[in-house]
């Protein structure tokens, strides 16, 4: 029996686009046998990121990550925020970081358009797949390069539209090791995210090619679910820790509650 420890860095809950409660979440957890889950909720400028929590009720965010800890001592509850980077976002993001212990940094939006919304695809059809990519990767290296985050949640999520029409056609080799050059540079976590298995493409965020040149970087790894139910808290973990494993990695880290890091190693793994 494999009994390495699981963890999940990357999950949501009704305070911003999550379909479960803390609560619920936290039960899930404690059932998959997880023993640290981090709460990672969306913030950002509501102005055009309707799935964030709402700019005043994060005080009560925090409050309530605060009473699941207590309600639920078995585990260990890491109070975080997945925070999206816009131009401008340094003024939003900078009088937070201070007192968030776990800032788990992403792009969703260019130009304030989406670009994960299969409702919305203005800057797919304005540049077309290549285009995205590029300005993605360009944007996405300052992110990882600007000292605010601690982790870049799914690093290639413009692979959720590669099997519905929106293919690049360009080499993207040259930005994935831009993308991890500006990692390394940042001194900043990648995340293995699981929730590309369950996309029609049905991979890893990463893709193989993508994290092979993060761990040749050296870059650390989170690894997380991006649950957005209390049924996906903790899917495909382990299956996360194959692929690392797979790619050379030897330990994936952790945050912690005071804002620091532990490591859990990985041992004779194989998917």
């Amino acid at each position: 029996m494999n009994r390495t420890e699981l963890v999940d860095c990357h999950t949501h809950t009704t305070f911003s686009d999550g379909k479960s409660t803390l609560e619920e979440n936290m039960r899930a957890a404690i059932q998959g046998g997880l023993t640290t889950i981090a709460c990672t909720d969306h913030w950002g400028k509501p102005a055009f990121i309707d799935c964030s929590i709402e700019k005043d009720k994060l005080d009560v965010y925090a409050d309530a990550v605060k009473a699941v800890q207590d309600q639920f001592p078995e585990l260990t509850i890491i109070y975080g925020i997945e925070a999206d980077w816009y131009d401008g976002c340094e003024s939003d993001l900078v009088p937070l970081r201070s007192s968030i212990p776990f800032m788990l940094g992403s792009i969703h939006y260019l130009e304030e358009k989406s670009i994960d919304w299969d409702q919305d695809m203005r800057i797919w059809d304005e540049y077309g797949a290549d285009g995205v990519w590029k300005r993605y990767a360009d944007q996405w290296c300052k992110a990882a390069t600007s000292g605010l985050f601690d982790s870049m949640a799914h690093p290639d999520l413009p692979r959720l539209f590669s099997t519905e029409g929106y293919a690049p056609t360009i080499d993207l080799n040259p930005l994935w090791d831009a993308m991890a050059e500006a990692a390394r540079e940042g001194n900043v976590h990648v995340e293995i995210n699981t929730a590309g298995l369950i996309k029609p493409f049905k991979d890893f965020y990463p893709c193989t090619d993508l994290l092979r040149r993060f761990a040749h970087a050296e870059v650390p790894l989170t690894v997380g679910s991006d649950a957005h139910s209390a049924s996906r808290i903790g899917s495909n973990i382990l299956d996360a820790y194959c692929y690392a494993y797979q790619m050379g990695y030897r330990s994936i880290d952790v945050p912690t509650k005071d804002g620091s890091w532990r490591s859990i190693r990985l041992e004779n793994l194989t998917q």
